[in-house]
């Protein structure tokens, strides 16, 4: 039999999904088909309305082996699996001859536990034992989401907690959910053969397309827990995301509150000596963390060395204990005593990582906003251990013995994409595999711009506020605000507001409600999200204002967002201890650390927000940057050149003008 051509099961896909064929969508399927012929890596910059889903599934699904595809939002995997796959392995089926099958594969806390619905939660020791369905009393909105979720629980095929609407609260999931290092294993646990988190297991890997996210990609890849079924192809799409969900994964925390729910937990479980040794240390930890003030430790101080050994050497004591002792007359014993070594565990293996002092880690001290008057919370502080660099720990968990293809529509920074690849363990285009030279061992690898449908310089400008004084650190910005008015006013509200700080969003909207009051203005953090994005597109007055996760997280498509606003080039904060360490780091091995770590987040996060401008053919519109060193300072044109490429322009009147005309012709397409 003819194996069907790439070109004829794009076109059979695209026609499935009622969409539209267009030649990057082709270039990446072509790409994409090569790379996994060949075994090599790709990066595909692939911009919005591209298609990208379907430029990577239809080869994906063609060559017959099993893919896992890794995203990093909920809203995308709910797309492939609900929408974009299914309608695809119809659509190939007849040219195939196969329908391959796929799953979503999430962490465990994702999926509904029988074991804590039915025998219900062990409980710290200053709450005691007790049902929580019976104690939490059914008005309540606790109450409520609990019965919701028993009877949820007889009715669900997967135990997904996506797949609940209305969703319930984190406090009712988490009386209903574990984490994997409580797990007390399918094998030990009374419904192990029911076990929603390991039925989903076994659909993975009779599966030929996974679909999973970053952050459980990044627990099998790196940290060596095999959760996902062997594979030969990886996909990782909004890929930009991938180094800041990796670093999470690979970041330890340790809080006084943390420690002190390990000592209660171990408590019920160990002899009386053993729990004071862990006990006294706990409380030595926590006097210390009351007097620590936020900031990078290049060294251990000798009082927190000696607090982190007698941490660790504590919990050691703790764990030996709990797997030689048993208490019957301990409820639910085997979930306690597993409850109580995921807490000890956790706070032995981050007290031993900062004790090692890796040149590779970054530890700091943090501290949680100040409350009124200028004291902080109790138990405000933690200290946080984080990799100075994951490129390493990708490049040799991630590429090896499978084919990687990384797509987003933000990959080239700068015009290439060598900062982005830097940052995944890639050497500089061109150069992996080069024989003779240091990047000789490196994963070859090829980019990709296959561009975007969109007309950039005839669909959109972008103006930079030359005229505005230099943004300074927390400063008054009364200039700033006059702008932001004065650009409102002309566009007829339609304004996404993009802050660098939340305080920036909030003296914003406070300032504007006044001016402005016939333009509502949503602020982040007073609705939920889906709320804001629903209120702000419904109604083209509105002007919605926040600041990181709006950065990346609004599709308004149409005439409801037609004036994208920054307030200041989104660099990290001078005072962010592990963006600093890793722009030392490279100063210090003879690199510009600026560019490779400050401009390369801000060439990042600015990219990703002016591309929530133009989402559809028909959107025109503004990307307004009221900081004139996109302008004038040096660093700018790197900046600039990372951005979609719209027709530029300093000039305010000639700004104005248009978002006068594209508002004019936006009510009138209403009217």
């Amino acid at each position: 039999m003819t194996k069907p051509s790439l070109p004829d099961l794009l076109h059979a896909a695209v026609t499935a999904v009622g969409g539209t064929e267009r030649p990057g969508q082709a270039a990446m399927a072509e790409a994409v088909a090569a790379a996994f012929d060949d075994g090599t890596h790709l990066l595909v910059q692939a911009g919005t309305g591209t298609g990208k889903s379907l430029g990577y599934l239809v080869p994906a699904l063609a060559q017959g082996d099993r893919v896992v595809v890794a995203t990093a939002t909920l809203a995308l995997q709910r797309q492939l699996v609900e929408r974009d796959l299914p309608r695809t392995v119809e659509a190939l089926h007849p040219l195939l001859r196969r329908r391959p099958q796929f799953a979503m594969l999430k962490g465990r806390s994702n999926y509904l536990c029988l074991h804590r619905l039915h025998e219900g939660m062990p409980q710290d020791e200053e709450e005691g034992l007790f049902d929580q369905f019976e104690a939490a009393a059914p008005t309540s909105a606790l109450g409520q989401d609990l019965l919701r979720l028993r009877d949820w629980a007889d009715e669900t095929e997967t135990g997904d907690r996506d797949d609940l609407s209305p969703g319930v609260s984190d406090r009712a999931w988490s009386q209903v959910a574990v984490a994997s290092r409580e797990c007390l294993g399918a094998s030990r646990c009374t419904y192990g053969q029911e076990c929603f988190a390991e039925l989903a297991r076994e659909r993975a890997k009779l599966s030929e397309v996974v679909v999973t996210n970053h952050a459980l990609l990044a627990i099998d890849a790196i940290e060596g827990a095999r959760v996902l079924p062997e594979h030969e192809v990886l996909i990782v799409d909004e890929a930009h995301e991938l180094v800041s969900r990796v670093t999470g994964v690979a970041t330890g925390e340790l809080t006084p509150g943390q420690v002190n729910r390990a000592v209660r937990r171990a408590a019920k479980l160990v002899d009386e000596k053993t729990a004071d040794q862990l006990q006294t240390a706990a409380e030595g930890f926590e006097r210390l963390m009351e007097l620590a003030l936020p900031g990078r430790l290049e060294e251990i101080p000798e009082d927190l060395g000696y607090a982190l050994m007698a941490l660790r050497d504590a919990a050691r004591n703790v764990i030996s204990r709990l797997g030689a002792t048993r208490d019957a007359s301990v409820q639910d014993e085997d979930a306690v005593r597993k409850q109580a070594l995921a807490s000890v565990e956790s706070v032995h293996d981050v007290a031993e990582r900062i004790m090692q002092g890796s040149e590779y880690d970054v530890i700091w001290y943090e501290r949680h906003e100040p409350r009124g008057g200028g004291g902080y919370r109790i138990g405000g502080a933690s200290l946080r251990v984080a990799p100075m660099s994951v490129s390493g720990l990708l490049r040799e968990k991630l590429f090896p013995d499978r084919s990687v293809v990384l797509t987003s529509a933000t990959l080239k920074l700068g015009g290439d994409f060598n900062g982005v690849g830097a940052s995944l363990g890639l050497a500089p285009e061109g150069l992996a595999g080069t024989a003779g030279s240091q990047a000789e061992e490196l994963p070859v690898w090829k980019g990709i711009d296959v561009g975007s449908p969109f007309d950039y310089r005839k669909q959109g400008i972008l103006y930079v506020a030359r005229h505005l004084s230099r943004p300074a650190r927390d400063g008054d910005r009364g200039d700033m605000l006059d702008e932001l008015t004065e650009l409102i006013q002309a566009a007829g509200g339609r304004t996404l507001g993009l802050f660098s700080s939340m305080r920036a969003a909030q003296s914003a909207a406070e300032a504007l409600r006044g001016r402005i009051p016939e333009f509502p203005i949503l602020l982040q953090g007073e609705e939920t999200l889906g709320e804001l994005i629903k209120n702000f597109a419904a109604d083209p007055k509105t002007c919605l204002f926040g600041t990181l996760s709006l950065w990346q997280g609004v599709d308004v498509p149409g005439p409801g967002c037609q004036l994208v606003v920054m307030d200041k080039i989104p660099f990290p904060r001078p005072d962010d201890p592990l963006m600093s360490a890793r722009q030392k780091a490279v100063e210090e091995a003879g690199g510009n650390g600026f560019m490779a770590v400050a401009a390369t987040h801000a060439a990042l996060l600015m990219a990703q927000g002016a591309g929530r401008l133009v989402r559809a053919s028909g959107d025109r519109g503004v990307v307004a940057v009221l900081d004139q060193r996109l302008e004038t300072a040096r660093y700018g044109s790197y900046l600039r050149a990372s951005l979609p490429d719209f027709w530029y322009t300093t000039d305010r009147s000639q700004v104005r003008r248009s978002l006068a005309a594209i508002d004019a012709a936006a009510k009138q397409n209403d009217a």
